[in-house]
């Protein structure tokens, strides 16, 4: 490959949310980007509880607006102990007002999601948008080289969003930690014939969490933690028995339930790069890392690791966008919200599969205290909620 010529600044390797957020981003900042966004393998039929940080980050970007009519808010999060223990932790419910919020956030499909950022870049003209995916990465000092297709592409920055076998991360000599995890997750959309009254409701149980989270009108999605013994069970079920099957599990806070979508079927594992940028390739998304569904804390992460970098790649215009020193303080400025975040969905998980008698006190004494100390609940609200002041500029609101 050619090692001089430059066609554009910063190239996006990925075409998820994560991504697409991320040329949003750069372009805000005046980066010239390429955005290699070839077209998912299959439908996502999940959905997304975008948290208030990632709205701000939407809302500085201009996406919002295309998406707020066709999202539905999360004004309060119910968490109920439906284990069998001896030790059971009380039910709490988190009020978005208490710290002067509309909502925590906003529950969205993933396909509205992508298509909205899709068609925003496409729309957009300081990103040449190719729905390629990249079949060869090469650093080298200057630069980085891209063969996609028959077309040679070279740019001084990857931003490497292309998920859990990331080949950028592979070609920045990035190694990462990941463990599977004896759980598999069951999601799908409900129709419900009582409302949800924009909660979250979340039930702590043996294998893990299941949680729904409120869609338009009287529909849910579902994210179901179980053993994977128990997911060939319900995997054998048809709608009508799974439909009751999870109105059993629910107690049926929800009333009557019936199956509005297919029903994905995924086993759990954690993944943590070791690094997250390298050799002139920054990661963000799955490419950094792979959280299991608890807290909303996957795609919320990846949003604010694309604010981050393009912040950084904007703050350093004149400069070289892929220079070491931009690239550790890529990686200082991610490490503790992301490292710390995924031990606390460690330990929130494993606390919830263990018999380990005194994690399930401490559990159980830590919501309590929420139930009955102001200070400490809005303590925890915010937590969930992520970095605020020393967080990204985008996700308070401010441009580049």
């Amino acid at each position: 490959m050619s090692t001089h010529a430059y066609t554009a600044e910063v190239a996006l390797v990925g075409g998820g949310p994560s991504g697409l957020a991320a040329a949003l981003a750069l372009a805000a900042g005046g980066v010239e980007t390429l955005l290699l966004a070839p077209e998912p393998p299959h439908t996502d039929r999940r959905t997304t509880a975008l948290l208030d940080g990632s709205i701000q980050i939407l809302r500085a970007l201009g996406i919002w607006p295309r998406l707020e009519a066709q999202a539905a808010p999360l004004k309060f999060l119910r968490l109920i102990d439906a284990t069998q223990r001896l030790l059971r932790a009380p039910e709490v419910l988190f009020d978005s007002a208490e710290l002067g919020l509309d909502a925590f956030g906003y529950n969205v499909e993933n396909e509205t999601l992508r298509d909205a950022l899709l068609k925003t870049c496409r729309q957009n003209p300081r990103i040449r948008t190719v729905e390629s995916p990249a079949s060869a990465v090469e650093p080298d000092e200057n630069g980085v080289n891209l063969l996609v297709g028959d077309r040679r592409e070279r740019v001084r920055l990857v931003v490497a969003s292309d998920g859990r076998k990331s080949i950028c991360r592979a070609a920045a000599g990035i190694r990462s930690r990941s463990r599977a995890l004896p759980q598999t997750a069951i999601v799908l959309n409900l129709k419900h014939s009582e409302p949800h009254n924009d909660t979250s409701t979340e039930f702590h149980t043996e294998s893990g969490p299941f949680t729904f989270a409120p869609l338009l009108g009287n529909r849910s999605s579902l994210v179901c933690v179980v053993r994977p013994e128990e997911a060939e069970t319900i995997r054998a079920m048809d709608d009508t028995a799974l439909a009751l099957e999870v109105e059993r599990r629910a107690h049926s806070i929800l009333g009557k339930m019936e199956a509005a979508s297919p029903r994905g079927i995924f086993p759990l594992g954690t993944e943590l790069a070791e690094r997250f940028a390298a050799n002139r390739i920054a990661l963000i998304g799955e490419a950094a890392h792979v959280l299991p569904p608890i807290g909303a804390q996957g795609l919320n992460l990846g949003i604010r690791d694309a604010a981050q970098i393009a912040e950084l790649v904007a703050d350093s215009r004149g400069g070289d966008p892929g220079a070491d020193g931009l690239l550790r303080e890529y990686d200082r400025s991610r490490s503790a919200d992301v490292r710390g975040r995924a031990m606390f969905v460690d330990f929130a998980n494993r606390s919830l599969m263990s018999d380990f008698l005194p994690l399930h006190a401490a559990r159980g004494l830590g919501l309590q205290l929420a139930n009955h100390s102001g200070f400490f609940r809005r303590m925890l609200m915010r937590q969930g909620l992520g970095p605020s002041g020393d967080g990204p500029r985008f996700a308070r609101g401010e441009m580049l």
